[in-house]
C-alpha cells in the first residue's frame, strides 16, 4: 500500500464531509470530466452490505455469515444517495444531477439496460454484485487480511460491525482508432461512511469466466480531517509494485496522486449544483461512443470543404453529436418496439442541413425545411431533401405520415414542434433542442428570477410538451455548446380515444399564452394516468382533431387556419442589423464626438517616442453607456436605435479606438495590446487611428504599431474568406 497523492482542501463553508460525497458521486457518474479519453459510466446496481470481518473458526455453514457479507434490506434515504454521509449541506433533488438513480426513478427515464431492476434480488446486474460481493466478502474475511485492513482504513477504528454502500459500475473508454483500449471495464465501487473511504475493485474473468477483483489495479480515496476548517483528501494505491496503467481505465500514478485528488478538492467545495441532468443519461455510453467516433471518421473531410462563413470544425461536430444522438435514440425505440423499419423524420429549421444529410445518408427517410436556402445545399447530392419554405403553424402544416419532427436551435419555431407533432397525429414524437428564447408569438419574457433564464426557458418548453399531452424527457447532449438540453416527446399522457378532448386542452393552453385566463380545472380532459405505451402506428386522427379543435382564438385565425394569430416567421432576405450598413461618415463622426468626450476628461501618461524618450500622452478618461448616449444628439441616437445593440454595438465594432468594459467605455491603451500579438495578416493593412486625430499622436512609434502611420507604410489587406473561396 503507498499514498501517490494528496491534497489540502480548506472548508470554510463547513461543506464536508458532505462535499466530498458530492465530489465522489461525480467521478462515480461522470469519470469523463476528469479523464478525458474516458466515454463515461454506467452505474449498473447498487447494494448496502456489512463490512467483511476476519473469518471465525467453524464448520463450513458458518464461513459466509462469519466473512460479514449480509445484504441488508432496501437502502433508504442514506443509500439512495452516492453521498451517503449526513451533511449539513442539502440533499439533491432530481434536477440537479448528482445521482443518476434518483433522478431516473424520479422521472420514470429508462436508462442502461437493467438500472431499472439495481436493488431486486435476483435480476441482472443486482444478482451479479450479489454474487461477486459474496466471494469478495469470503475471501477478504479469510486469506487477504491485508485487503481488509484496507478496506476498514488501518487506524480508523476496530473492526465493529459497520455497512459499506456498493456500486457495480462499467467504465466506459472513448474510441479512439490511436489507442487499442477499446472494452468497458466492470468495477466494483466500495465506498465507507463513516471511515471517509472510497475504494475501487477493477474486475477481470478467470479461466473459468467468473469475475474476480484485479488485485493490482486497487486504489482508494481517503478524506483525511485534520481540523475544524483543513482536510485532506488522499490517493493510495494497494500494490504499486504491481500496478500496470494502460493511460485510460488504468490511470497512471501520477494522475491518480495529481490531477484526481485536485479535481475532486475542487469540487468539494464548489457552492454551484448543475440544474440540468446528466450529459447522455437517456442513451447507452458505450453505444454512443461506438457510433460517435464511426461518424466523425466518415463526415471529417465536411470541415476542409465548409462553404459557410460560420466556424466548420464547431458546425460540423456539432451535428454529427446529434445526429449520433438521435441515432442511438431511434436504434432503442425501435428495439423497444419490435420493429426495423426506420424512424422518418422532418427537421423545421434546418439551417445548413448538415443533420439532414447524415440522417438521411445513414438510412432514415426524412427532409429539412428552412426559411433560407444555404449555398452548402447544393453539396449534399438528391438523396438530401431540402426544401425552402416558411413555416407558419396552422393547418396547413401538419406531418401526419412523419415518426419524429426535430427542432434544432429552430428560433421561432421552438415552442411549436411539440403542438405540430401532437396534431400530426398519434404517432408523432419530437425532438427539441432550445436555444434562443422565443414564445409563440415573438420573444420569451422571463417570469421568474429564482432559476436562469435558461433554466427557465427548458422548463417553458418542457410545459408545453406536457400541455400538448407529452411524456417530455429532458438530457444534455454532449456537443460544443452552452445550450445542449435537449427535450424529447415518445409518447403520450391520454390514449387515442381522447385526442379531440386532448386537443382542446391545447387550445387552451394556447390561448393562456395569449393573455385569457386558463381553463377552470374541472375542464381538464387530459388525466393524469400511467404512461401509456406509444406504438399505435398507423393512428391517424389529426383530421378529426382539427375538425373538433376549439374555436376561441378569433375570426382572422379561424380565416385563414391559423392555430395563434401574430406569429411572424422570420424574413427570407437576413437583415444586417450589426452597424456594417450605416455610412461610414456618419460612423466616423460619431467615433470622433465620442473619442473628444473621453479626451476631456484628461488623463496624463508617458509615451515613448522617436523623437524623445518620454512625452505625455493623453489616455482620456471613461464615461458609462448612458453618459456617452446623452451627449450624442436625437437623429444620431435614431440611427443607432435601428441597429442591433446600438450605441454600444458601434463602439464595439470601432475596436481599434475603444474598450467597453462593465458598460464603460474608454480610450484604447495599445500599450497593454502589444502582448496579445497581432496577427501577421491584419498588420499594417489599416491606418491608425490615433496617428490621424488623436491630439498627442500614437502612443506606441511607429515601428511597434499594428497599424499604418501614413499611406506609405499600407500593405494592401489578405483577401476575406469568401474571397478566397471564390478563387
Amino acid at each position: 500500500m503507498a499514498e501517490v497523492g494528496r491534497v489540502r482542501v480548506c472548508d470554510p463553508g463547513n461543506l464536508l464531509p458532505g462535499g466530498f460525497w458530492d465530489a465522489v458521486a461525480v467521478w462515480l457518474e461522470r469519470p469523463q470530466v476528469a479523464n478525458k479519453r474516458l466515454c463515461g459510466a454506467s452505474l449498473e446496481a447498487r447494494r448496502r452490505v456489512a463490512a467483511p470481518r476476519a473469518e471465525v473458526r467453524g464448520g463450513a455453514g458458518r464461513a459466509r455469515g462469519a466473512a460479514g457479507y449480509a445484504p441488508l434490506a432496501a437502502p433508504g434515504p442514506r443509500a439512495g444517495s452516492l453521498r451517503g454521509a449526513a451533511s449539513p449541506r442539502p440533499e439533491l433533488g432530481p434536477e440537479q444531477g448528482v445521482s443518476s438513480f434518483g433522478r431516473e426513478e424520479a422521472q420514470g427515464q429508462r436508462g442502461a439496460p437493467a438500472r431499472g431492476a439495481a436493488g431486486r434480488e435476483g435480476v441482472g446486474p443486482a444478482a451479479d454484485l450479489d454474487s461477486l460481493w459474496g466471494r469478495v466478502s469470503q475471501r477478504f474475511g479469510g486469506g487477504t487480511p491485508e485487503m481488509r485492513a484496507f478496506l476498514a482504513r488501518s487506524g480508523a477504528g476496530s473492526e465493529a460491525a459497520r455497512e459499506l454502500d456498493l456500486v457495480l459500475r462499467t467504465v466506459i473508454p472513448k474510441i479512439n482508432p490511436h489507442c487499442p483500449i477499446t472494452a468497458p471495464r466492470r468495477e466494483v465501487v466500495v465506498q465507507d461512511v463513516p471511515s471517509g473511504t472510497v475504494t475501487f475493485l477493477p474486475l477481470e474473468e478467470d479461466d473459468e469466466g467468473n469475475l474476480e477483483v484485479q488485485m493490482s489495479s486497487v486504489y482508494q480515496i481517503r478524506l483525511d480531517h485534520c481540523s475544524q476548517a483543513e482536510w485532506f483528501i488522499c490517493v493510495l494505491i494497494f500494490c504499486p509494485e504491481k500496478w500496470h496503467p494502460d493511460g485510460v481505465l488504468c490511470p497512471t500514478p501520477a494522475w491518480l496522486g495529481v490531477e484526481l485528488p485536485a479535481r475532486l478538492a475542487r469540487w468539494c467545495v464548489a457552492s454551484r449544483r448543475s440544474e440540468f441532468p446528466s450529459t447522455l443519461s437517456l442513451l447507452p455510453l458505450g453505444r454512443y461512443s461506438t457510433v460517435y467516433q464511426a461518424l466523425k471518421e466518415k463526415y471529417k473531410d465536411m470541415v476542409k470543404v465548409w462553404p459557410e462563413v460560420t466556424d466548420p470544425e464547431k458546425f460540423v461536430y456539432e451535428d454529427v453529436a446529434i445526429a449520433t444522438y438521435l441515432l442511438v435514440l431511434w436504434e432503442q425505440e425501435r428495439a423497444e418496439r419490435g420493429v426495423s423499419t426506420r424512424q422518418s423524420f422532418v427537421d423545421l429549421g434546418c439551417g445548413n442541413g448538415l443533420l439532414v444529410h447524415i440522417l438521411c445518408s445513414e438510412g432514415h427517410p426524412g427532409r429539412g425545411i428552412d426559411v433560407r436556402r444555404r449555398r452548402i445545399w447544393d453539396m449534399y447530392g438528391p438523396q438530401t431533401q431540402l426544401e425552402e419554405e416558411a413555416i407558419t403553424p396552422s393547418d396547413d402544416t401538419l406531418f401526419p405520415d412523419v415518426d419524429w419532427l426535430i427542432g434544432n436551435h429552430s428560433d421561432e419555431l421552438t415552442p411549436w414542434i411539440p403542438v405540430i407533432a401532437a396534431r400530426s397525429s398519434y404517432r408523432c414524437r419530437f425532438f427539441v433542442l432550445p436555444c434562443c428564447f422565443f414564445d409563440f408569438t415573438g420573444r420569451y419574457r422571463r417570469q421568474q428570477s429564482r432559476k436562469t433564464q435558461y433554466r427557465e426557458y427548458v422548463d417553458f418548453i418542457r410545459d408545453v410538451g406536457q400541455a400538448c399531452g407529452f411524456h417530455v424527457e429532458e438530457d444534455c447532449l454532449r456537443i460544443p455548446s452552452t445550450k445542449r438540453v435537449c427535450l424529447i416527446g415518445k409518447s403520450r399522457t391520454y390514449p387515442p380515444a381522447m385526442e379531440a378532448c386532448a386537443d382542446e386542452q391545447r387550445t387552451q393552453y394556447l390561448q393562456s399564452r395569449r393573455g385569457y385566463p386558463r381553463s377552470p380545472p374541472g375542464r381538464a380532459c387530459i388525466p393524469p394516468g400511467p404512461r401509456l405505451a406509444a406504438d399505435h402506428a398507423g393512428h391517424r386522427d389529426s383530421q378529426g382533431a382539427v375538425e373538433t379543435r376549439a374555436t376561441e382564438l378569433g375570426t382572422g385565425a379561424q380565416a385563414t387556419g391559423l392555430w395563434l394569430p401574430g406569429f411572424q416567421p422570420r424574413e427570407r432576405a437576413e437583415r444586417v442589423r450589426n452597424c456594417a450598413t450605416l455610412p461610414r461618415d456618419f460612423i466616423d463622426h460619431v467615433v470622433l464626438q465620442v473619442a473628444n468626450l473621453l479626451l476631456d476628461r484628461k488623463k496624463w501618461s508617458t509615451r515613448n517616442s522617436q523623437e524623445s524618450s518620454e512625452q505625455a500622452w493623453n489616455e482620456g478618461g471613461s464615461l458609462t453607456l448612458a453618459e456617452v448616449a446623452s451627449e450624442l444628439g436625437r437623429a444620431a441616437l435614431q440611427k443607432l436605435k435601428q441597429q442591433c445593440g446600438g450605441l454600444q454595438t458601434l463602439l464595439r465594432n470601432s475596436h481599434q479606438v475603444f474598450r467597453v468594459l462593465h458598460g464603460r467605455v474608454h480610450i484604447r491603451d495599445w500599450r497593454q495590446e502589444l502582448e496579445r500579438g497581432t496577427p501577421p495578416e491584419a498588420f499594417k493593412t489599416r491606418m491608425c487611428w490615433f496617428f490621424m486625430y488623436h491630439p498627442d499622436g500614437c502612443v506606441l512609434p511607429s515601428t511597434s504599431c499594428p497599424y499604418a502611420h501614413g499611406p506609405g507604410e499600407l500593405r494592401p489587406p489578405r483577401p476575406s474568406k469568401k474571397q478566397r473561396q471564390a478563387l
